[in-house]
């Protein structure tokens, strides 16, 4: 498969949409530089691609209520690729994982879990452990501030090679 080639607007539609999602066609066309129909096209192209895969709302999490937030790091007992496919598809059932990216290192999986509390946390991992999907290690770090959480990629210093348009 080989890579969309992306030019400045390209790259100035993206940063904008990750970062103002609810951003009107015509209001991302002026902020680009752009008349409404080539921008809709360059946002419909880039859509395609899977460059953009969806919109969403970024929610407060201390505004819902008291949540725990906690980075979790586990190992597997076993390393062959039916313990990790069985582990991640479990992975992907449980709503209180929101992360889980597989790791070269010491650990073979980091999670970033949120729960309602730290009994409600160790309940999770209680049941984890009885579906017996592999774990043999597993640490936590109970997640006490927030000091930076950005879901915006920074795009020029990752593709800042971007051709010019044409």
């Amino acid at each position: 498969m080989t890579a969309l080639k992306l030019d400045a607007i390209d790259l100035k539609i993206l940063d904008t949409v990750q970062r103002e999602g609810r951003i009107t066609k015509l209001a991302l066309a002026e902020k680009v530089g752009l008349s409404p129909t080539p921008c809709w096209v360059r946002l419909a192209r880039l859509e395609k691609a899977n460059i953009i895969t969806g919109y969403h709302a970024r929610l407060a999490i201390r505004a819902l209520g008291p949540i725990t937030t906690v980075m979790m790091e586990v190992t597997l007992s076993s390393h062959r690729q039916a313990d990790f496919d069985r582990f991640e598809r479990i992975v992907r059932e449980v709503p209180e994982i929101i992360a889980c990216w597989s790791v070269g290192g010491g650990v073979d999986y980091l999670l970033k879990v949120v729960a309602p509390d730290i009994d409600a946390y160790q309940r999770l991992v209680d049941g984890l452990l009885e579906r017996e999907i592999g774990i043999d290690r597993y640490f936590t770090y109970i997640v006490t501030r927030t000091v930076k959480e950005e879901t915006a990629l920074p795009l020029a210093e990752l593709v800042g090679g971007a051709t010019s348009p044409t």
